[in-house]
């Protein structure tokens, strides 16, 4: 009917109008043609590595500025950082705390689902090469479609059953590990909150400090665990880390609220259930029964050819 006519009409115009005070009066083409560049050095402790940037990241030139999204939340309450930072902070971080950020694809776009397979499958040979130049200890995967795409297209490799943690395969031609944490995204339905995530980082604090800490030719093990809330919450104040509390200067003064985009929409995490009896732990991520694997980085960790 006409009436309906008019009020759709009416609710697109307030929703261009939207978008135009969400970016300064940009338009969503507008903010799509700017770039992100990415935080990184040689040889970092940890290399964060996202999907491609957002609307929001790509018009901020900054990395994780959506205040929804939980990175700069777990980076603080796992220890990782002093005090709250925010995605202002993230040029400093290589220097102060070891930590970098690249994404595989470099194109802005409104979501993952805008990329074509053809820039995935480039991007991930971008990002392959990338690892190998600049070499960090560890390559911190956020999100667990990020690494299938890491695996599949770059190496022809199907990962099966993913874990979170620690991965049984190192970048070729260098001595970086692989390490998949749930997506920062608010989106993540299995740990919806930052708190739900915290555990992942303070293991991968724990990775990072047993890697540089051991000795030459000395084995790293991880620590076994069925993930829980509880035993998040426990590693929390064993190590003394404060409650998620609102922070005023987090917050975008937009009030903007874009998530982050995911490949699947949505993390999960692998039940605790039986496999069958003949499932190959390499090919099932390395872990088994919802566990982290005990290995030696130098002996068991193999190269993907």
């Amino acid at each position: 009917t006409a009436d309906q006519q008019q009020r759709a009409e009416v609710e697109a115009s307030k929703k261009a109008k939207r978008v135009l005070n969400r970016f300064d009066g940009l338009s969503v083409e507008e903010v799509m043609t700017r770039t992100l560049p990415d935080v990184i050095a040689p040889n970092l402790d940890i290399l964060i590595i996202g999907i491609n940037p957002g609307l929001l990241s790509a018009y901020k030139g900054h990395h994780y500025p959506n205040p929804g999204n939980h990175f700069w939340k777990c980076l603080f309450l796992s220890g990782f950082t002093e005090k709250q930072l925010n995605y202002s902070h993230d040029q400093s971080l290589p220097e102060i705390y070891g930590i970098g950020f690249t994404n595989m694809v470099e194109r802005t776009t409104p979501g993952s689902k805008d990329l074509s397979n053809k820039e995935i499958r480039e991007g991930g040979r971008q990002l392959l090469a990338k690892l190998q130049k600049y070499r960090p200890l560890i390559a911190a995967f956020n999100g667990k479609g990020i690494y299938e795409i890491f695996c599949r297209e770059t190496f022809g490799v199907k990962a099966k059953n993913l874990e979170f943690g620690l991965q049984p395969y190192r970048v070729p031609e260098t001595q970086t590990v692989c390490y998949l944490m749930p997506s920062s995204s608010p989106r993540c339905a299995q740990f919806p909150r930052a708190q739900d995530k915290v555990h992942f980082y303070i293991k991968l604090k724990e990775l990072r400090d047993q890697m540089k800490g051991m000795a030459s030719g000395s084995d790293v093990q991880e620590t076994q665990y069925s993930f829980d809330l509880q035993l998040a919450k426990e590693d929390a104040k064993r190590m003394a880390i404060k409650e998620e509390q609102y922070d005023p200067g987090y917050e975008d003064e937009g009030g903007a609220r874009e998530g982050q985009s995911q490949v699947n929409g949505h993390c999960t995490f692998s039940s605790d259930a039986p496999r069958e009896k003949d499932a190959s732990p390499a090919a099932e991520g390395g872990v088994q029964d919802g566990r982290w694997m005990t290995q030696s980085f130098a002996d068991q960790i193999p190269d993907i050819s």
